[in-house]
């Protein structure tokens, strides 16, 4: 089972490595290119797979001690560049992705208004390695942390919303046009 891959590959890759966001990254990419490729046709319902292989990720890294918020940057860089490679639909895997990280962090009882905001600057780092839409992949994966956290429980979804709004190093203008409607 390719969850199963993903969690070898991260707990041997992870265990004693400094640099857990490249590690992460790098791992969960060749390992969403694989997955992608052996389906064949990259479509919709690849979507599923890639959000399942970021939130198994999370719990494969946290398990060998990796901090959930390092993960979730890796995990989610890795996944979009990976589906990028593949022609997948970015706009949608980064949505999946950052509902995956939401959720896969709530299921080790971590923080997440952290993984939301680490999803978002992981979306950010995706498009700058593969020259994307930096502020569209944002707003995907702004969305999608705000689904996941929602189906959660209202308490998570203010969490994430707050997150979102507190952190400083976002582009601010593309989270208050989401979470309040407005644009300046």
């Amino acid at each position: 089972m390719i969850t199963d891959d993903l969690k070898n590959a991260l707990s041997s890759a992870v265990s004693g490595v400094g640099d857990i966001v490249s590690t992460t990254r790098d791992v969960t990419k060749n390992v969403v290119v694989k997955t992608l490729q052996s389906g064949g046709e990259v479509a919709t319902t690849s979507l599923g797979v890639v959000s399942d292989v970021v939130s198994e990720g999370i719990k494969a890294a946290t398990s060998v001690g990796t901090s959930a918020t390092d993960a979730v940057t890796g995990i989610v860089t890795g996944a979009i560049e990976g589906t990028k490679e593949v022609g997948g639909d970015l706009a949608s895997t980064t949505e999946e992705v950052a509902k995956g990280a939401v959720k896969g962090v709530y299921e080790v009882g971590g923080d997440v208004g952290e993984a939301s905001v680490a999803a978002v600057r992981g979306a950010i780092q995706a498009a700058d390695d593969i020259g994307g839409d930096a502020g569209e992949l944002a707003k995907d994966a702004v969305i999608g942390s705000l689904k996941a956290a929602d189906e959660i429980s209202s308490e998570a979804g203010s969490l994430v919303r707050k997150a979102l709004l507190n952190a400083a190093a976002l582009p601010h203008d593309i989270i208050d046009a989401l979470l309040t409607g407005k644009t300046e």
